[in-house]
C-alpha cells in the first residue's frame, strides 16, 4: 500500500486496505507513505493500492510528486504488475472517485493494470473506482470497503500474476452483492 494523508484519514484506510490484502494466504504486505517509500518498494510488489487524500478534487502534490520523481526510473520495471486505488475526501461529493481515477490514471501512465470492483458493500456503497471515504472510515461499510479493495488486489495477484486460481475472485466465499 502506498499513500499520502494530510489529516490521518488516508492512513488509517491504507491500514484496513492492507489487513483486506493480508487476509488473502500467501499474500506479503508493505504499508509505505510517499515520505519513506522508495523505487524498490514498488520493484518489490507485484500490486499496489494508491491512496490520496481528495485536494481540489485530485491526488495531493506529495503523491503527485513521488509518483514523478521516485517512480520515474522504473517505467519499464514495473509494468505490467496491478493496481487499485482510494481515497478519502473532506465530505459527500467531495470528488473522491475523481481523486481515484486520477490515480488509476498516473498507475495506468506506468503500465499498470488497474481494475474496477463491481461489488457493492451495502445498500448504495460500490467500488467502481477504488475505495471512497469522506473522512475516517467511519462505519461497517467504509471499513468493508476498504476491505475489499486491498482483498481484491490480492485475489487478482494471486490468480493473474501468480497462477493461483483458487484465489479468483469469482470464487470468493465472502458476500458478493453485484
Amino acid at each position: 500500500m502506498l499513500y499520502h494523508s494530510n489529516t490521518g484519514n488516508t492512513k488509517l484506510m491504507a491500514d484496513l486496505v492492507a489487513e483486506g490484502a493480508a487476509s488473502v494466504p500467501e499474500t506479503e504486505v508493505r504499508v509505505r507513505g510517499v515520505a519513506e517509500a522508495d523505487a524498490d518498494d514498488l520493484v518489490w510488489c507485484d500490486g499496489v493500492a494508491v491512496g490520496s487524500p481528495t485536494c481540489m478534487g485530485t491526488i495531493s502534490w506529495q503523491m503527485k510528486r513521488f509518483w514523478d520523481e521516485t517512480a520515474l526510473p522504473l517505467w519499464p520495471k514495473i509494468e505490467g504488475k496491478l493496481g487499485c486505488a482510494f481515497s478519502s475526501s473532506g465530505g459527500l461529493a467531495g470528488g473522491g472517485e475523481l481523486t481515484c481515477l486520477a490515480l488509476l490514471v498516473v498507475l495506468m501512465n506506468y503500465g499498470l493494470l488497474t481494475f474496477g470492483i463491481p461489488d457493492y458493500v451495502a445498500p448504495g456503497r460500490t467500488l467502481h473506482y477504488g475505495a471512497v471515504c469522506a473522512g475516517r472510515p467511519r462505519d461497517n461499510a467504509d471499513r468493508e470497503a476498504c476491505h475489499r479493495v486491498g482483498r481484491r488486489l490480492a485475489e487478482w495477484v494471486q490468480t493473474l500474476l501468480l497462477g493461483r486460481p483458487e484465489h479468483a475472485p469469482q470464487a470468493a466465499a465472502y458476500s458478493r452483492q453485484i
